[in-house]
């Protein structure tokens, strides 16, 4: 036999997602490719691993065999690795972080210079909703999350990396005609939503509220990605946070509409349990951004003041 630990990892995916358009997804490759490791594998065998039943793909049980197998022969090439970084005293093993959605903005820029530092470590970033943080964190699937709103149904710990600013923004080419900066403009506006249970929309509606205002909803999107493309295309306006709009307000796709109360501030932050025993990797990250927070700042943000 001749396999291949790509063929492997590849196998073990399709196990795990009983597809081959989800394995080709979770592992950013593409179908065919997936599909001809599959075929370069089965071929090293006179069984088959695995067969179609209504269009659905299935291991055998002979399959499931060599799935397990496949497993234990990852891990212990893995250990391999890992043991050689040890014996040069080097980090290794996975550091796995939470992020919201926005969040995706932020976290790399925290991330990149630690793990250029210590090659041995696998980073497993989740950038996901507020509800599947705050999940992973009940569940202590992660070592850090990072939230711009505190879950308060955690004893937590948490380190401030910077803020997080709202502001309403609109199509440049829609002008809203306003004279004044109140707040009641957004009784006149259709307004674009995130849905429910994001902070960035918890946060509008806070503002709303406390305005005590009455305002067209027009739609509801998932993403801050999908509200931002609504806004451009002008069907409509959003209080957006200001850190995954740089390009659009730099070729001025976007403009900032000026309101009293606004911005609305919060601060990004690295959040992690207070009973969580950090592992030696987990440590190290905290103590890389204590010591970096400030520099990574200024190296990446510093457009983040002209707005």
């Amino acid at each position: 036999m001749n396999y291949t630990l790509h063929q492997l990892h590849i196998f073990v995916k399709i196990s795990q997602t009983q597809s081959i358009t989800r394995a080709a997804q979770e592992l950013h490759l593409t179908q065919p490719a997936i599909s001809i490791q599959l075929k370069n594998f089965q071929d090293q065998f006179d069984i088959p691993l695995t067969e179609v039943i209504s269009r659905r793909l299935y291991l055998t049980d002979f399959g499931w065999e060599i799935a397990q197998v496949a497993k234990m022969i990852i891990n212990e090439a893995q250990a391999l690795n890992h043991k050689t970084l040890a014996y040069k005293g080097l980090l290794y093993g996975k550091l796995k972080i939470s992020v919201v959605s926005t969040g995706k903005y932020v976290m790399p820029y925290f991330l990149s210079g630690f793990m250029a530092q210590h090659e041995g470590i696998e980073l497993i970033m989740d950038v996901t909703n507020r509800q599947k943080v705050v999940d992973n964190l009940t569940s202590n699937e992660v070592d850090f999350s990072l939230v711009s709103i505190l879950p308060h149904q955690f004893n937590l710990n948490y380190l401030e990396l910077m803020p997080n600013k709202l502001y309403l923004v609109g199509n440049e080419r829609n002008k809203t005609g306003q004279k004044t900066n109140d707040p009641g403009l957004l009784k006149k506006l259709p307004l674009i939503y995130r849905e429910s249970g994001s902070g960035t929309r918890s946060m509008m509606e806070k503002f709303i509220a406390d305005n005590q205002l009455v305002v067209q909803k027009r739609l509801e999107l998932t993403s801050n990605e999908a509200v931002k493309q609504a806004v451009m295309a002008g069907l409509g306006y959003s209080i957006m946070p200001l850190i995954g709009l740089k390009n659009e307000l730099l070729n001025n796709d976007l403009t900032i509409i000026p309101l009293t109360g606004l911005p609305l501030k919060t601060p990004w932050m690295l959040i992690w349990h207070k009973e969580k025993q950090l592992s030696p990797i987990a440590q190290a990250y905290l103590t890389y951004i204590q010591e970096n927070k400030s520099t990574i700042i200024q190296q990446h943000f510093a457009w983040y003041n002209r707005f």
